[in-house]
């Protein structure tokens, strides 16, 4: 693995004495390569384990978890931390975010830590077996146990307002359930009157263009294809099939995606693996060098999401990247799409109509999905909302967000692997992505020109240089919020994705 040695920890290379900054990363970097480790696992675990090895997997999970804590809180790292004295950028930033991470880590129980990745690593199991047979009272008493050992987790780790904000931040550092309620609300204003406009001109783009056959074999092709055009590197990485897609970082040369396809719904697979590279592309453009350590981490999971969402909607939903695609996806399905003219393509990929599930929806309504399950986790934490009450809450906010009912908790609450991987807190991070993508392509634009010359030719690698040097590279250097002001010169603001879906749809809606 580059960048990686066994750490010596009585000294340094050959015998010499090891300065307290070089064994605290060391030490730190064992954590880390067990990260690794359970990754691959976990990879494992959702793409082609056997189902029978889900009670063996989960005691792997919980033994990893347990090591790796224990590695993580030894005393000595407190010692060096408090000894240690960094000289330059990268060790300051690297012992800031150590102790950041070191803090948290020595208030958790070791028990509470096995105990919770012995039980997701279970749960993810039944939450598979109760979404494919729209079973939640079968999910019911794991989403319990999860809840009660996260908010066992959040009393732990300690809080000043709500106990959401505890799990929060280790999603997204620093923020709080107050401050993501007010952009949150702020973003909604504007959305509502938008995607009412929307409605009440009408139109309606062809939407069988993207429910007809579409093989399988071929979509798994084209949509590879795609992937390596925008800059994902195959040998360094792969894509696999899954029930929930994600992407798995395991470390320098090695990235898994996963994505799910229909063999009548093409924007499951396609569009679900344009997300999945993006994020599959910052994990490559991280500095291998510094791998194991902060400054060689992504910045947070509302950055990650904000270089999936980038790829998949402000790029991969243009008109300039399918004025380069659409014919090849023609020769790649003649039968299915012959009829199909490019402005049809566009306006059929771009369309807006409020629907049940969150990885197909919209870019117009996403956000509201997401807002939805923020505010049940939180009522979830906070024990206004009991486990087994979840599906009439969520039809209930369903219907006052979206006007919809869901027909099935498959439809609704049991829809999103997260709750049943422990990943509270980590909804509001997609919404946070979708602002910080819209603020990062404004800037793209006016710093590189005129990219979508670019994209019309299928060439990406100025749009992907520019995200590496200025997104990618920095790591940890910079907390969110500080990232997007040095790279925008502005505070995140909800103000540019509002812009941004008003110029895209003006077009196509006549609003």
């Amino acid at each position: 693995m580059a960048g990686w040695y066994e750490p010596a920890m009585n000294g340094g290379l050959y015998g010499e004495p090891m300065d307290a900054y070089q064994e605290l990363i060391d030490r730190f970097r064992e954590s880390k390569l067990l990260e690794s480790i359970g990754a691959i696992v976990g990879w494992d675990q959702h793409t082609y384990m056997p189902p029978k090895g889900a009670g063996h997997r989960a005691e792997q999970m919980g033994y990893l978890a347990k090591l790796g804590h224990e590695k993580l809180t030894n005393p000595h790292i407190g010692e060096l931390l408090g000894t240690v004295k960094p000289a330059g950028e990268i060790e300051t930033v690297n012992v800031r975010e150590i102790r950041r991470v070191y803090d948290r880590a020595v208030k958790m129980p070791s028990k509470l830590v096995e105990e919770i990745a012995r039980t997701v690593s279970q749960a993810q199991n039944i939450w598979a077996e109760a979404r494919k047979k729209n079973d939640f009272p079968s999910f019911a008493p794991w989403l319990e146990k999860i809840v009660g050992l996260k908010r066992a987790e959040a009393k732990a780790v300690g809080y000043k307002e709500s106990p959401y904000d505890a799990l929060l931040d280790e999603y997204e550092p620093g923020a709080t359930a107050a401050e993501i309620t007010r952009v949150f609300a702020e973003l909604r204003a504007d959305l509502v009157p938008l995607v009412a406009a929307i409605a009440s001109t009408g139109k309606k783009p062809r939407k069988d263009i993207l429910t007809r056959e579409y093989a399988v074999d071929r979509q798994h092709v084209f949509g590879q294809g795609a992937a390596a055009a925008i800059g994902f590197d195959f040998q360094a990485g792969r894509l696999d099939t899954t029930v929930h897609p994600f992407c798995s970082g395991i470390g320098p040369g090695d990235c898994r995606l996963t994505t799910r396809y229909h063999p009548r719904e093409l924007n499951q697979g396609l569009w679900g693996i344009l997300h999945e590279a993006g994020h599959g592309i910052y994990e490559q453009g991280l500095d291998p060098a510094h791998f194991g350590t902060p400054a060689g981490s992504f910045a947070s999971l509302g950055i990650h999401e904000s270089q999936s969402r980038l790829w998949e909607n402000q790029v991969g939903r243009c008109r300039p990247f399918w004025e380069h695609f659409f014919p090849r996806l023609q020769q790649t399905f003649p039968a299915t799409l012959d009829d199909v003219t490019l402005d049809d393509f566009i306006f059929s990929a771009n369309n807006v109509e409020k629907s049940f599930i969150r990885v197909e929806a919209d870019e117009a309504t996403y956000n509201m999905h997401i807002i939805l399950r923020f505010e049940l986790e939180q009522a979830l934490m906070t024990g206004d909302l009991k486990p087994t009450d979840v599906p009439a809450a969520w039809n209930e906010k369903f219907r006052k967000m979206l006007d919809l009912t869901p027909p099935s908790d498959a439809q609704g609450c049991l829809q999103d692997i997260h709750w049943s991987m422990g990943g509270l807190g980590y909804f509001p991070t997609y919404t946070l992505g979708n602002l910080y993508a819209a603020q990062f392509m404004q800037q793209a634009r006016q710093d590189l020109g005129d990219i979508d010359a670019d994209f019309r030719r299928g060439v990406f690698s100025r749009m992907k240089g520019w995200l590496n040097e200025k997104v990618h590279r920095p790591g940890q250097r910079h907390r969110a919020g500080e990232l997007c002001r040095r790279v925008t010169g502005q505070p995140l603001s909800h103000k540019p994705l509002i812009a941004y879906l008003r110029g895209k749809y003006a077009p196509l809606y006549g609003i």
